[in-house]
């Protein structure tokens, strides 16, 4: 039986036409003479992001991490929001890989506050960590895909550029803001001095990311990528996937997310479950359960059995997520489901 899948939107498999773009794919030695279809792509996601160049690299967490370890010295503290990528899920990184300390900040719905990131940069004393970095997150995933808005970001950038602290943009999901709130994404990564974007999120690519960003930083960038392991060789064939995402993905996203929209009005008619769709900014809906409803982790085993795979993001909610696989069938087939467990 096929399932519909809303753990996340890493799920989505290439459209023949991208298979064909990735069989099809002039490649080189990207270590060597360089990769033509990388240099493409690196071209066109620099111009997209308004940066003077950008370097494709396997993973989000990578593209992050690249940035950090490029931005700072060991000693150095980065300022983030509580929820955000890098503090959360990317296994404590930032301190094994670079000897760098988080701060978290709390956010409302993952927009740090400007005059609170002012107040906890570190003064010049000897006995405090310097502030190497403030990192921001577009969309912000833990708040549920949120679109954090435009005056929050460029509030905080004001305060780093006076305090000459640099900005970096985890954008894994930017192409989502850029659509939901139709901001350029060269307008959201001009708040920030360097931004990563995830490729095989809801663009649909099977792998990779790039990263964008200034000269200065880019030579900084490359050796770090080269430490991590992340300069690869004809990286061509999977750097096209990510070229076809890029070029004939991006509006499609709107279908995702008026089909999270779709899925959070039809779950706010059980009792116990709550999701209002005006909450739903992009392709992520956080379902909040209750009583008289099972726990989350019962409702994640009962949809499975029923063919709805999707996750338990804490204790008291499930996350679905939309993407190019799943449709309006898919968000039908979780609404039955949902009745035949709650008896609705």
């Amino acid at each position: 039986m096929s399932s519909s899948d809303f753990r996340s939107d890493t799920v989505t498999l290439p459209s023949d036409e991208m298979r064909a773009a990735i069989a099809s794919a002039e490649v080189g030695d990207d270590v060597l003479d360089g990769d033509p279809t990388v240099r493409r792509l690196e071209e066109l996601a620099a111009d997209w992001l308004g940066k003077e160049g950008a370097l494709f690299v396997p993973s989000g967490t990578m593209a992050n991490q690249v940035a950090l370890g490029a931005w700072t010295r060991p000693g150095d503290e980065v300022l983030c929001e509580r929820g955000a990528h890098i503090a959360n899920y990317e296994a404590g990184a930032p301190a094994a890989l670079h000897g760098i300390q988080l701060w978290p900040l709390d956010g409302e719905r993952g927009a740090l506050d400007a005059q609170e990131v002012k107040r906890s940069l570190r003064p010049d004393f000897i006995h405090c960590p310097d502030t190497g970095l403030v990192c921001m997150e577009q969309t912000h995933a833990d708040s549920g895909g949120s679109v954090v808005p435009m005056e929050a970001m460029r509030a905080v950038a004001d305060v780093c550029r006076e305090a000459e602290v640099p900005v970096h943009l985890d954008g894994a999901r930017l192409a989502n803001a850029e659509v939901a709130s139709g901001v350029s994404a060269a307008d959201w990564a001009s708040c920030a001095d360097s931004v990563s974007v995830c490729l095989s999120k809801g663009l649909g690519a099977p792998v990779g990311s790039v990263i964008a960003g200034g000269g200065a930083f880019l030579e900084r960038a490359r050796l770090v990528r080269k430490r991590l392991g992340g300069w690869m060789r004809q990286a061509g064939l999977i750097a096209a996937g990510g070229l076809w995402a890029l070029e004939h993905n991006r509006a499609r996203l709107a279908e995702d997310h008026e089909l999270a929209r779709d899925i959070a009005g039809r779950m706010d008619r059980f009792e116990g479950l709550s999701s209002p769709p005006d909450s739903v900014d992009t392709n992520i809906v956080l379902l909040r359960v209750s009583e008289p409803a099972p726990s989350a982790s019962a409702l994640v085993a009962a949809l499975g059995e029923r063919g709805v795979l999707v996750y338990a993001f804490t204790a008291d909610s499930l996350r679905f997520v939309t993407h190019s696989g799943v449709g309006p069938e898919d968000a039908a087939r979780l609404q039955a489901a949902l009745e035949e467990i709650l008896g609705e």
